[in-house]
């Protein structure tokens, strides 16, 4: 039996340029894969979330201003309350008016926010109807 290998002439050529098909068939097969994980991952629930509203804030003399400190202090305009309790018993008294004044509760911006959630909880047990959050805007520009 014979074999032939190559040429006898000894003219091998090298071959120079590269071979892109395994690098396409590699391209390929990813863009498939994300084509399809795409879907998957982007899907949630349809909610229509609420937009950021900037109302200019209106000062009543009977509104109640609740202060909130980072250290989880509570002040009734500027007299500190000591506790929820005594917060909930004022609270009840001011609930009966008619009509019931705001509260407007300002949070110091490193306030635990267990701090701030206590007084919205109180609030809502002592049956107050409307309870805003003071916040400072943006600066303008930037």
């Amino acid at each position: 039996m014979a074999m032939n290998v190559g040429s006898s002439s000894g003219d091998d050529e090298v071959v120079s340029t590269i071979n892109t098909t395994p690098l396409v068939d590699v391209m390929l097969v990813l863009l498939i894969i994300f084509l399809i994980t795409i879907p998957v991952v982007t899907q949630s629930v349809a909610l229509t979330l609420p937009k950021e509203t900037n109302v200019v804030r209106v000062t009543k003399p009977e509104n109640i201003e609740i202060a909130v400190t980072k250290d989880g202090d509570v002040y009734w305009n500027t007299a500190l309350v000591p506790d929820s309790d005594a917060l909930f018993e004022r609270l009840k008294k001011v609930a009966v008016m008619d009509p019931q004044p705001e509260v407007h509760i300002r949070g110091d911006g490193k306030a635990r926010y267990e701090s701030v959630g206590r007084v919205v909880y109180t609030c809502q047990r002592a049956a107050i109807m409307k309870i805003s959050f003071v916040t400072e805007p943006p600066a303008r520009g930037g």
